[in-house]
Formats: structure tokens, C-alpha cells, sequence
């Protein structure tokens, strides 16, 4: 599909859907289209409703034939896409802003988590209570860099000098550096499982959600497909998108039975952990009243972008225009 129809629909999705009635998806399952999809990461409670839909039957129903992968690099899905070596990918909404400013053709087509997860995370004995208490302590990253941006941004909003603050690459041994003491506070882990995990060992963490300290709201997870593929796929994504919102139906009406699908995918999660998680996500799965399953909030984005270009983080591309498309929706919601 070319750039110049996708920059239409990304700006007039916000209408167009919110208008139409609930829309019944074709299910095709003559002939299966095979559909490869790569996780961000090793299947975990962030993935239920994908594993819920394929243990349902619902991709089977759709005629699809869904090979579920997990990336050997996490940076590996963005550009397995880009390249055309697998259909569909989850991902983050500042990894697709920066893909495309390094001029890779990836769009986003649904969120699969509408909200930030990421959050400062810490212990009691770091007295760490919101912001403003952040001064003078040790932040753990990944080595992100729109992670050392969510921390500045955070500081300058509660009016703390970035000086006065040591940030530490600990890499993705987040939860590792808080609890050995190397860091204060981490940014970075998730407040649903990390957050979540640290709960159910009675650490009693505190949490602070980036977009609830001054960085804009974006959607943590999406799914993201190859530009140019649209056109020729776009039948297949949105049987995809139809399946999924039935299988986090499935998740919403019965959490316990619809986690089965994860727990037989990945065998060394802690099940208990992966419900508990499920239980506090389960919300930022499903869409906002009155829009459809997937939808992606065309303001939020490009008050994101415009964020990421003032933080340096993108500097080529002026907005979010077409880097996502709410054009593959299934529906007007659950």
C-alpha cells in the first residue's frame, strides 16, 4: 500500500471507526494462509490473548494458520518485518517511530497494550514515593535511550535537577540490581510483571508509571506489519485481529481457563505469576468504551512523536504520520 494512502487513513481512522457498527470478520478456513507472527520477547502474560485465540481455534477459524515465534535478539522483530521475513511482529511504539526514521517501512496495526507499562520501580527502603524523591538516588536503565529520556523528562516535571540523579545501564537485569541494592530505583521494568512479581514475593514495590510523571501516553505494545505488504495482506492482518479480540474475549470471560494456551506455549513460567499478571493487564488488552478492539489513539501518537522528536530520539520524520493504521480493525469493540 503506498505511504500516501496510509498517511490518509492514519488521519481520518479516529472518525471513520468510532462511526461504524460492529462488523462481523470473514472466516475463510478453506485454505489456510500460512501467517508468521515474532514475539518481542520469551511468551509471557503480555502474550494471553494471541495464545488464547490460537488455543481457541479462533486463527483456525479465520483460515489462518498461525506460527507463533519468539526473537532470538529483542531488536530482531522491527527488522524481520521491514525485510519481509515474517508477517506480523509485536513491538513498541518508540521502536516503530525510530524504525521509520531510520527509513525502514513498518506500520503499526493494532495495539495489543494501549497503555505504558513501563514504570520506575523500587523498594521501601529506597524512600522513593514519587518523583521529587528521586534526587540524589541511582536509577537502573537498559541502556535505552528513550528510557534516559523518560527519566530526564520525569525530573524536569517534578522540578529536579537531572545532575542530581546517577543513572546506571544494568542492562535487562532490572529487577537483579534493585534487589542485590546496586540501584535505588529501576526504569524500565513493567509495573503489570515485574511489579506484579516483586508483589507476590512481599517486597512491597513502589511504583511510578512514566505517563503518569510526565511522559506522554503510548501504547506499550502493537503489532506491526511490513508497509508495502498491506495491500496484498491486508485481508489476512484483519482475520488476524478478528481472531485475537476473540481470543482475549475468551481471556476476559474465563482468565483461568484462557491462560492454558501460554502455560502449554512456555513451560517454565510460574503460573501463578502469568495469572496474576493477566488478571492486573487484562484491562489495557481490551479497547477503550465506544472504540474497536485494536485501536490505536491517532492524538496520543502524534503527541508521542512529537515528544521523541523533541528528545532527539527521531529526527528525520516531522510526525506520526503513517507509522500506524487503524484501517485493519475488526470491529467496534468486545
Amino acid at each position: 500500500m503506498r505511504r500516501s494512502l496510509l498517511c490518509l487513513l492514519a488521519l481520518t481512522a479516529a472518525g471513520l471507526i468510532a462511526g461504524c457498527g460492529e462488523k462481523e470478520e470473514a472466516r475463510e478456513p478453506k485454505e489456510a494462509r500460512d501467517l508468521s507472527l515474532l514475539l518481542d520477547y520469551f511468551p509471557n502474560a503480555d502474550h494471553a490473548g494471541i495464545y488464547a485465540a490460537q488455543a481457541g481455534g479462533h486463527f483456525a477459524d479465520a483460515g489462518l494458520k498461525v506460527k507463533i515465534r519468539q526473537p532470538a535478539d529483542p531488536a530482531a522483530p522491527i527488522k524481520q518485518v521491514a525485510a519481509g521475513r515474517v508477517d506480523l511482529a509485536v513491538s513498541y511504539e518508540p521502536e516503530v517511530l525510530r524504525a521509520r526514521d531510520e527509513g525502514l517501512g513498518v506500520v503499526a496495526v493494532g495495539a495489543l497494550v494501549r497503555e505504558p507499562l513501563t514504570s520506575i520501580v523500587s523498594l521501601p527502603r529506597a524512600g522513593i514515593r514519587s518523583p521529587q524523591d528521586l534526587e540524589g538516588k541511582t536509577v537502573g536503565t537498559a541502556g535505552i535511550d528513550y528510557q534516559s529520556a523518560y527519566l530526564r523528562t520525569i525530573l524536569l516535571d517534578a522540578g529536579i535537577d537531572p545532575k542530581t540523579v546517577k543513572e546506571r545501564n544494568v542492562g535487562f537485569n532490572l529487577t537483579p540490581s534493585l534487589l542485590t541494592k546496586k540501584v535505588d530505583a529501576v526504569l524500565g521494568a513493567f509495573w503489570n510483571y515485574e511489579g506484579t512479581e516483586l508483589r507476590l514475593k512481599r517486597r512491597n514495590p513502589r511504583i511510578i508509571r512514566v505517563n503518569k510523571a510526565g511522559v506522554p501516553p503510548y501504547n506499550e505494545l502493537v503489532l506491526v506489519a511490513n508497509e508495502d505488504a498491506l495491500e496484498r495482506d491486508g485481508k489476512q492482518i484483519r482475520a488476524f485481529l478478528g481472531a485475537l479480540r476473540r481470543g482475549t474475549e475468551d481471556l476476559r470471560k474465563a482468565p483461568g481457563k484462557g491462560i492454558q494456551g501460554l502455560l502449554r506455549a512456555n513451560r517454565d513460567l510460574d503460573p501463578r505469576l502469568q495469572r496474576e499478571v493477566v488478571k492486573v493487564t487484562l484491562p489495557l488488552f481490551l479497547p477503550k468504551a465506544g472504540r474497536p478492539f485494536g485501536y490505536q489513539d491517532p492524538r496520543e501518537w502524534q503527541a508521542f512523536t512529537a515528544w521523541m522528536r523533541e528528545n532527539k530520539i527521531v529526527r528525520k520524520i516531522p510526525d506520526a504520520t503513517g507509522a500506524f493504521t487503524n484501517d485493519f480493525l475488526p470491529g467496534s469493540g468486545l
